[in-house]
């Protein structure tokens, strides 16, 4: 006969600690479309779901909506529904997706003075041959 005495409590099992600290914060933020959102968000304001779609131009419905639920679920994205007719949805930066700023300006900062060094050394190494990985 199976006891039924209820068995002693499992230690927490531990989690493993990330080698790289801005991991998950890289995997939040900075994934195909999240940056463009949050960087348009931040640069224009509050948008309805059309004109984000149209700012980016290449992102098909499903994808923003996705990326746009996943954001508000963060907390980096507030959406106000207007109950209208027709309804309306508005979305915004939230104080903690605007917390993002410096590190998108110091972003665009090293993009503006270092892209022209990555694009001279990717020629420099292409033109020794090497091959790609």
């Amino acid at each position: 006969m199976a006891s039924t005495a209820p068995s002693p409590a499992r230690p927490a099992a531990k989690v493993p600690a990330e080698p790289c600290p801005i991991s998950p914060v890289v995997d939040l933020v900075f994934s195909r479309w999240t940056t463009p959102i949050l960087w348009l968000l931040h640069e224009h304001g509050r948008q309805r779901f059309v004109e984000l779609q149209r700012r980016i131009g290449t992102i098909t419905p499903k994808v923003l909506t996705q990326r746009l639920r996943q954001m508000e679920r963060d907390g980096l994205v507030v959406r106000t529904y207007h109950p209208e007719v027709p309804p309306r949805v508005e979305y915004e930066i939230s104080p903690l997706g605007l917390s993002l700023a410096p590190l998108f300006r110091t972003l665009a900062e090293w993009s503006q003075t270092h892209l022209p060094e990555v694009a001279a050394a990717r020629t420099d190494y292409d033109d020794r041959g090497q091959p790609m990985p």
